[in-house]
């Protein structure tokens, strides 16, 4: 097998005429190290400090943030606005420690981290401080002002308005805007795995703030849960057309006749509001208001069970979705066990892997006899490659059986792939050809939808091999091949 002639981390499909001019250049923050943008020493204080002497010093330093340590390690931060939000609204006497009212073990990034790993922080959790560490020790703080002189957050400054909205309605206004910043996104050559990342994590600030909103509404939850995301927004591979799919797991103190319908109504309300902001219903109902997708952890447990020692087809199909899982809000240490107890299940379960491997081999590209490009050859679409049924879901299902045959946790494809090389899994060689090969795919069904969205039209998976260059065209055959390539390895390695 040839190398995929592609440089994932730095290769993508033409973006000329997309529609948009390259204003948001977010590569700047995809290989800026976090360093670069620490302009000061770090302004610290220990937590006994009282609430006045904090915010004197903060006007003396001119900062907006503070972090606090104790013996050297980060103990939490405060901000201005936990001044005006716990002290001065609250009427809080200042001679109090500011641990009082501090966010205590805070998010952080490494001081040799890509700057966007902070940009996407800032846009999942709705926050514009992030302390930075070297090791254990403090370096600095990086803010969301920070960013902005890199011209690159429009992200966060899109989920902090998510957090803002009281209403679906106003969701669903916030949201149009994702179509606009993946256009942007396109137009300034970022890689297909940082634009998934970007935009899932609007999915998630809009998820998670539809929670937040049907809390308010129903009052708190009588137990704990998780809300968690399946498929492409728990790889973190999204794109602006999606829908739905997710689940919710429940402490396994839930009572149906105490809590039933507490947790309906909630999941209704969650899975209505993402159907407005255009995360359109699971055609298969796989969503947490489907009552069998919204269970206590020791249902889930015997889900897998059984999906593992019986993988039937409908098993196989649901496994497709639901081993594809990560937290969004909640109790996450409800899935991270489970998760752990189902790895431990598939690890080397060859009879379950076979199967999931005849299953995987289900979506095959679109080549010919002569291994050259086949487009549909009739129905709605003729003419067209569906890029991503026959182009990304193959390399993802790859990279899923490799993840569940060795036990890597990793959720995202590009991972996934990258610890299967470490573990042995595939070889490394392989491995680069997948990535490289995902990497094009996905970034070239980026480009084709933003130059639909600047047209006006709803944008789709459908590629007219017309639309590309005669380059692109060798390259997007290249990648396929690849795929099938790596397709046949895995079904000669298990076999029934």
């Amino acid at each position: 097998m040839s190398t995929f002639p592609i440089d994932q981390d730095t290769s993508a499909p033409s973006t000329k005429n997309v529609g948009e001019p390259a204003t948001d250049p977010a590569l700047t923050l995809m290989t800026m190290p976090v360093s670069a943008l620490l302009k000061r020493a770090p302004v610290t204080l220990p937590p006994q400090t009282t609430i006045r002497a904090a915010a004197q010093l903060m006007s003396e330093q001119r900062v907006s943030s503070i972090l606090i340590l104790e013996q050297d390690h980060l103990f939490g931060l405060i901000t201005d606005r936990d001044l005006r939000n716990r002290v001065i609204a609250t009427g809080l006497d200042t001679q109090r420690p500011i641990m009082d009212i501090a966010t205590l073990a805070p998010f952080f990034v490494n001081l040799n981290d890509p700057a966007f790993n902070a940009l996407l922080l800032m846009a999942r959790h709705n926050i514009h401080h992030v302390p930075v560490l070297d090791g254990q020790r403090v370096a600095g703080m990086i803010t969301a002002t920070d960013l902005t002189e890199q011209h690159s957050t429009s992200a966060v400054y899109l989920a902090g308005d998510i957090y803002k909205q009281t209403t679906v309605e106003g969701l669903q206004r916030a949201s149009t805007r994702i179509r606009a910043l993946q256009q942007s996104l396109a137009a300034a050559d970022a890689t297909a795995y940082n634009t998934g990342h970007i935009i899932t994590a609007i999915t998630d600030a809009i998820t998670t703030r539809l929670l937040q909103l049907g809390e308010a509404r129903l009052g708190p939850a009588p137990v704990d849960y998780v809300w968690v995301a399946a498929g492409s927004q728990a790889r973190s591979e999204q794109t602006a057309r999606t829908d739905q799919d997710n689940c919710m797991v429940l402490d396994d103190a839930f009572d149906e006749a105490l809590h039933g319908d507490y947790f309906r109504q909630l999941t209704q309300f969650v899975c209505t509001g993402l159907d407005a902001c255009g995360y359109v219903f699971c055609p298969g109902e796989m969503m947490a208001m489907t009552d069998t997708w919204r269970q206590p952890r020791a249902r889930w447990a015997e889900y897998f069970r059984r999906w593992t020692s019986e993988p039937e087809p409908k098993a196989l199909m649901l496994t497709c979705v639901f081993f594809d899982l990560r937290a969004i809000h909640g109790q996450t240490s409800l899935l991270d066990g489970l998760r752990h107890d189902v790895l431990q299940r598939t690890r080397g379960n060859t009879l379950f892997l076979a199967h999931m491997v005849g299953n995987a081999l289900t979506h095959q590209p679109p080549l010919g006899f002569f291994k050259g490009l086949s487009p549909a050859r009739s129905g709605e679409h003729k003419g067209t490659i569906n890029l991503k049924h026959n182009g990304v879901v193959p390399i993802v299902d790859l990279a899923r059986v490799y993840a569940l045959a060795g036990g890597h946790a990793e959720v995202n494809t590009h991972d996934r792939l990258l610890s299967a090389a470490d573990g042995g899994d595939i070889s490394a060689q392989s491995a680069r050809d997948l990535r490289d090969a995902l990497e094009f795919l996905a970034a070239l069904r980026i480009q084709h939808q933003a130059r639909q969205m600047a047209q006006g039209e709803a944008p789709d998976n459908f590629l007219d091999p017309a639309e590309i260059s005669n380059f692109e065209r060798t390259q997007l055959t290249d990648a396929f091949q690849v795929v099938q390539t790596l397709q046949s390895v895995l079904s000669n390695r298990y076999k029934f």
